[in-house]
């Protein structure tokens, strides 16, 4: 099995080397221990002080105070078509990085369809764009790796014909049936008879479903256009709301993380002093 290797850099005088370091460690917790046996995928997750510093071959996720796009992250390729993400720096960072890698894992390039039958009744079986976090990426799915926010994402089963009892359609198990789409979550797909694309989203009170004009099939990945195409006026409210609320949590760890610190210090002092 062929290992992927991310990288992350920021360029934003706000994350510290420690920060990232921690969350560089808690991302490969999550792609080692809870994505990749999922999914059957092989990665690694390193951080690194700035862009020049970056290893070939490793694809990146860059931190920026402001990446020019709306929303929180955007997803595209290099003129050699090698992916990298790019997330605008806020209290929620760690979980947008999150967001990006694994949907970075299971689709790289941003262009794998899988065929299931669609949400919408009067079409049949469509083409449905992998990405592994949207319908269930309101932060309230999220959960906590190192005292880090990381996404939830959905399983190769959410695209099953029909529910079955025991199956597992996400790793929270906030998706409960296949393609079943949460509150600020959405799901595009393409009708391959009208060569249309569709998105259902659930940014109201309740799923809509409509017409996403602008896609082309062809040079720009369609994970990027539809990136682009799509705006949640919740997201920044939900992950910030989320982030504030796990903040308490996240200081415990951290003090028990100083106290390990602690006890190491004094463990090599004894050897550091002859």
């Amino acid at each position: 099995m062929q290992t992927q290797h991310l990288a992350l850099v920021s360029l934003t005088s706000k994350v510290s080397a420690a920060d990232l370091a921690k969350t560089s460690a808690a991302l490969q917790k999550q792609a080692t221990r809870d994505f990749g046996p999922i999914w059957g995928i092989q990665a690694t997750v390193d951080s690194f002080p700035d862009l020049k510093s970056l290893p070939l071959g490793y694809w990146p996720i860059i931190i920026s105070d402001n990446i020019h796009q709306e929303g929180a992250a955007g997803f595209h390729t290099d003129k050699n078509h090698q992916p990298y993400s790019l997330v605008q720096y806020d209290d929620s960072w760690q979980l947008t990085c999150s967001h990006e890698m694994l949907e970075m894992l299971a689709d790289p390039y941003g262009n794998r369809l899988v065929a299931s039958k669609s949400i919408q009744p009067d079409q049949g079986k469509v083409n449905y764009l992998v990405e592994v976090c949207d319908p269930c990426e309101d932060a309230s799915f999220a959960y906590s790796i190192n005292g880090i926010l990381v996404s939830d994402f959905y399983t190769p089963n959410y695209f099953d014909p029909q529910k079955v009892n025991g199956i597992r359609y996400s790793f929270t198990g906030s998706l409960t049936e296949p393609r079943e789409i949460k509150k600020n979550g959405y799901l595009s797909w393409q009708d391959p008879i009208s060569k249309q694309w569709f998105q259902a989203n659930f940014f109201g009170p309740q799923l809509e479903i409509k017409n996403l004009h602008g896609m082309q099939n062809f040079g720009t990945s369609l994970r990027s256009q539809i990136d682009k195409l799509t705006i949640n006026p919740n997201h920044a409210a939900e992950f910030s709301k989320a982030a504030y609320l796990h903040a308490a949590y996240k200081q415990v760890v951290d003090d028990g993380d100083v106290a390990v610190g602690d006890h190491w210090e004094c463990e090599i002092a004894q050897f550091l002093k002859k």
